[in-house]
């Protein structure tokens, strides 16, 4: 991989995230499953790496979320991790990897942090999640929420599907909001949200959000790294800027290397090694004494 130069000096934290509540220069965050995205993603300046549950459908090639693990989110945040030397880096906690008591939790995010790396990690869910998010920030570990559009929660939201689009559920996001700032949280992602309800949220915490599919006045914005390049030939959501085609480049340089080398044409003389010039011609010529330490 060629030498990349990284763009932007300043080394991400926890509350550094915290003060850029409002500030003009909105968060960037991206996600990011393995070394070398991590590492491109830092050259470029990202703020937070997330290393998403996502991955399940745009690394593993699932339909959903649900089948991630907790070992698969540590062992491909720990590559992350190693990559990312500004960036804050941030563990999706899995499905049911805090479902099943505050004890539970607090042990799997502290492997998130202990063997992946990470120095925070992201909970779905808000009211019914405040209790757990203060209980695990008590325990020294940062938590980034997360409401609206839960994809933990996709069976029992009957798809992937915008939410807060009534009166009654636009306030219940707001109060999901709210409740998860007094736990603690330190940043809140809107996932899927009308962009009145994302400006009305950010306008009442006073922790940053980081809007997917929320609109333009969140504190910052979130999106999956394949859907920005251009990576991922599955559903591409309204909301999603294409940065780049680099599928197709890829598919035709792989094309091109699949062509050459059946005709032949790689590799070349020049990226093949030689014997010196009066070696191979011993060896061609079956030299005797090549001959004799062959028999002996």
């Amino acid at each position: 991989m060629s030498k990349i130069q990284q763009i932007a000096p300043e080394v991400m934290s926890v509350p550094k995230v915290r003060k850029r509540k409002g500030a003009r220069e909105r968060l960037v965050m991206l996600t990011a499953y393995d070394f070398p995205s991590a590492r491109f993603a830092e050259a470029a300046g990202i703020d937070i790496l997330l290393v998403g549950d996502s991955l399940g459908m745009v690394v593993q090639g699932l339909n959903d979320t649900l089948r991630v693990t907790l070992d698969q989110t540590i062992y491909h945040t720990s590559l992350v991790s190693r990559a990312a030397k500004r960036a804050l880096v941030v563990a999706d906690m899995p499905f049911m990897s805090y479902h099943t008591g505050f004890d539970d939790a607090v042990r799997n995010a502290g492997r998130c942090i202990q063997e992946g790396g990470a120095q925070a990690v992201k909970i779905e869910g808000g009211l019914k999640r405040s209790d757990l998010i203060r209980h695990l920030v008590e325990n020294e570990i940062p938590v980034m929420a997360h409401i609206g559009l839960t994809p933990q929660s996709v069976h029992a939201l009957g798809g992937f599907k915008v939410q807060g689009k009534t009166l009654d559920t636009a306030q219940a996001l707001v109060e999901d909001a709210l409740s998860v700032e007094n736990a603690g949280a330190f940043a809140l992602v809107l996932e899927c949200v009308p962009a009145e309800v994302a400006r009305e949220i950010t306008q009442r915490i006073t922790i940053p959000t980081i809007g997917i599919g929320a609109g333009p006045h969140c504190d910052g914005q979130v999106l999956v790294f394949h859907d920005v390049l251009g990576l991922y030939d599955g559903h591409r959501p309204r909301f999603v800027r294409q940065y780049g085609e680099f599928g197709q480049a890829m598919t035709q340089a792989l094309a091109r290397y699949r062509n050459d080398v059946a005709s032949g044409a790689f590799p070349s003389s020049e990226e093949s090694f030689h014997l010196k010039e009066d070696t191979a011609k011993r060896f061609e010529d079956g030299d005797p004494k090549h001959a004799d330490s062959q028999q002996g």
